[in-house]
């Protein structure tokens, strides 16, 4: 029998399983790629807007860490500048996402042990997955170069940013199956996988910011440091630039390495457990797990945990670049008009800019609910049943999981608003003045992500085997309302869709108390509803 016999049978059996998952994050991640890029287009039309605001971003290394490196002050050039990181991404945790799935998942929740039994080769499973994130990666390049195409933008470039896109998720995917072989368990595998974007990530930025301007100040020369990254290898291709194809080359080497190692070390590990091996616990379990609230944070703190670190970071760079905005946002009328509409229409332009900041980290937290809520449904088809079995009912086992969630989403906020305040307060002289108001401003979002956090409870209750799907497409909508239907100007019954639009714009205006009422009312309607769903259901495996 061959190592790889059964392969096309889990291919067929993956893509049963992920009919709605990979759908939604194509269609998301194509729809943000055109309507940024339209936008983008939109505001920068005037030559000598898109030169000023080219020159501005390339001498900022806040705005070269986190909108991407500077090739030119070309209409597409300009556009790839504001949308590759983005899309790049999400590719990237798109494809980490489902290698991991595919493999260790399976791995955990017993699935690969019972098809195992069956006429199924040692490296199937991995090559399985593999196969389909590699598809799915091609999927995406092609629909975001058509997204660009309809954007009326050369074909040529649309077509070098798309292989990008795919090639770059294609060597996260890669790097994800190596990922996956070392630590015991799925979530210790995703940890570390998105530990490894995280890198990418950082290496890129500091070799952005440590490059150099060409003379016409239009462009940047990368350092040597984002030469290490797929993110970095990417960018490099400078789509609507240079079209650099042959950069494509490294992120294709890169990936064989990585799949190549990734079926060596399948062979030196048994299935179920990782390279790693996890230390033995203390042989008396603390008095905190005694309590199914203590189970609950212990499972949930790594996570919590994570967020927080980069909840920090993202307040940092969004504070210390708070009075450099202004400078960005002045050196065009249309980005001031846009900046005024995503922030609520102050007369401030600062209020403006922190009030826009806080609705994307309020749907950004709205995120970290979704991932720790999808936390229950591992734990229905894995561990669930034998806890229930002892005096522990279902209503106290689901409120200890919600009850952490919350806490952690209500921290999560005031941590980010206190830290953007400390951080623009460093730059600008007034520490006091703004660490407070801007903790305010942040809380303002918590109803609004509670109301996510009912959302995916209640989906959790009525289809447990599509939550994952049900909630991480409310996230989506969400995503795209609120950040791109005011671009777009889509009508106000359908960006009411979104719990955030009914989010009162702190600080630029007084914040009105009945919307809030309104959002914790459906917050509570839809928890509510899933405790009842979920006490009345049987466990779904």
């Amino acid at each position: 029998m061959s190592p790889f016999t059964g392969t096309g049978r889990l291919l067929r059996l993956a893509l049963r399983r992920d009919r709605l998952q990979l759908p939604i994050w194509l269609v998301v991640l194509t729809l943000v790629q055109y309507a940024s890029t339209v936008s983008v287009i939109d505001l920068y039309r005037d030559d000598a807007a898109r030169l000023a605001f080219t020159v501005t971003s390339a001498e900022s290394p806040v705005l070269l860490v986190f909108n991407g490196l500077i090739s030119g002050s070309g209409l597409g050039a300009v556009a790839a500048s504001q949308t590759l990181l983005i899309v790049v991404l999400g590719a990237a945790f798109m494809s980490l996402f489902a290698i991991i799935r595919h493999t260790r998942q399976n791995e955990e929740t017993g699935r690969a042990e019972l098809i195992g039994s069956a006429v199924v080769g040692r490296h199937a499973a991995l090559t399985a997955a593999l196969l389909l994130v590699i598809g799915a990666n091609v999927v995406l390049g092609l629909l975001n170069a058509v997204a660009l195409i309809a954007a009326d933008l050369p074909a040529a470039g649309a077509f070098a940013e798309g292989a990008a896109i795919a090639l770059a998720g294609i060597a996260f995917a890669s790097a994800a199956a190596v990922c996956a072989q070392i630590p015991e368990g799925a979530r210790s595998a995703n940890g570390l996988a998105a530990g490894f974007v995280g890198v990418a990530f950082l290496l890129r930025s500091i070799g952005d910011v440590t490059g150099h301007v060409t003379e016409q100040g239009t462009k940047v020369i990368s350092g040597w440091a984002s030469w290490l990254s797929p993110i970095g290898w990417a960018q490099q291709v400078r789509p609507f630039d240079d079209d650099k194809w042959w950069v494509l080359g490294l992120m294709l080497g890169f990936s064989a390495l990585a799949v190549g190692g990734a079926f060596v070390l399948t062979t030196r590990r048994d299935v179920g457990f990782g390279l790693s091996q996890t230390r033995p616990g203390p042989p008396q379990a603390p008095p905190g797990l005694l309590s199914p609230l203590g189970l609950a944070w212990r499972l949930q703190r790594g996570t919590l945990l994570g967020w927080s670190v980069g909840m920090i970071v993202v307040a940092l760079a969004l504070g210390a670049v708070g009075d450099a905005v202004r400078d960005v946002v002045e050196s065009s009328d249309t980005v001031a008009e846009i900046v005024e509409q995503l922030g609520g229409g102050g007369a401030n332009l600062i209020d403006n800019y922190f009030a826009a900041v806080f609705g994307l980290l309020g749907l950004a937290i709205g995120g970290y609910a979704v991932q720790a809520l999808l936390r229950l449904r591992s734990e229905e088809s894995g561990p669930l049943e034998p806890l229930l079995a002892t005096a522990v009912s279902r209503p106290r086992w689901l409120a200890s999981h919600v009850a952490i969630v919350v806490a952690g989403t209500v921290f999560l906020l005031a941590l980010a608003g206190a830290c953007t305040g400390l951080f623009y307060g460093l730059v600008v002289g007034d520490v006091g003045g703004y660490v407070g108001d801007l903790t305010v401003a942040a809380l303002v979002q918590t109803p609004a992500a509670l109301a996510l956090v009912g959302f995916v409870v209640a989906a959790f209750g009525l289809l447990p085997r599509l939550t994952a799907a049900i909630a991480w497409a409310g996230f989506g909508i969400c995503l795209l309302l609120g950040q791109i239907g005011a671009l777009l100007k889509l009508p106000q019954a359908i960006l009411n869709i979104s719990p955030f639009s009914h989010t009162p714009p702190a600080p630029v205006a007084d914040v009105a108390v009945q919307p809030l009422v309104v959002l914790l009312a459906v917050a509570a309607l839809l928890t509510g509803a899933g405790f009842v769903l979920f006490r009345r259901r049987d466990l779904a495996m």
